[in-house]
């Protein structure tokens, strides 16, 4: 083995550890039943946004960049609805109040994608495009922005939806 490759091995496998307590972590939160806030789904990816426009105002993507965040805000939109749709919103009957769990298929969702972000690391040093940190950076934001927006969006028209049903005047 080449010293090189012996740091990008302990590198990875340092990587795997963090990820895998993390993971573990969230498995064992996962059961919890938490009250969900639907009035304060917004905050997030409103801050988030924020962020996001900071970052391309001050350091713009280049050329392609625009056109690779734009399919990366796309299908971290597509991303987000998805795991949306796997979070378990429930309502109590005598309360009326919402509450939510993840569920497994959320956390195994979020754990291929961490996956995938360093595969995704990879090509992208190793492929023809040679896209530099900034572009992937620029990228992994739009990709976050439209998962946790949608995210929310899904849960919230869902959220109405299920009120709506029980009779419960829906908010706006």
């Amino acid at each position: 083995m080449q010293p090189g490759q012996t740091d990008t091995l302990i590198t990875y496998a340092i990587s795997a550890v963090v990820i895998a307590v993390v993971f573990a972590i969230r498995w064992k939160r996962m059961s919890r039943v938490r009250p969900l806030k639907v009035e304060r789904l917004w905050i997030f990816p409103t801050l988030y946004a924020a962020v996001a426009v900071y970052l391309f105002v001050r350091f713009p993507p280049v050329g392609f960049g625009w056109l690779f965040c734009t399919v990366a805000l796309v299908l971290g939109a597509g991303l987000g609805w998805q795991r949306g749709k796997l979070m378990r919103i429930t309502v109590d009957p005598v309360t009326r109040s919402l509450s939510q769990t993840s569920s497994p298929a959320a956390i195994l969702f979020l754990l291929v994608l961490v996956v995938l972000r360093f595969g995704a690391r990879e090509v992208a040093t190793t492929s023809a495009l040679h896209l530099n940190a900034m572009a992937m950076t620029d990228m992994l934001v739009a990709l976050a922005l439209g998962l946790f927006t949608m995210q929310r969006l899904e849960m919230y028209l869902r959220a109405r939806r299920m009120l709506a049903m029980i009779g419960v005047p829906t908010f706006r």
